[in-house]
């Protein structure tokens, strides 16, 4: 059974940290299969690819 959310509660929720991100991303792209793979799976965890600095 899905957990229900409450309205209430998600308000409570912090940004991730771009450590995190930056992480969670590596452990992505290691496990995925492909490239659109990793996409879907970022998208997911709504942490889409990182923007290259200049």
């Amino acid at each position: 059974m899905p957990a229900k959310s409450d309205p209430a509660e998600l308000g409570d929720v912090e940004p991730l940290a771009d450590s995190t991100a930056r992480q969670a991303r590596r452990v992505v792209a290691a496990h995925a299969n492909d490239a659109d793979e990793c996409r879907v799976f970022l998208s997911m965890l709504g942490i889409g690819p990182s923007k290259l600095e200049a």
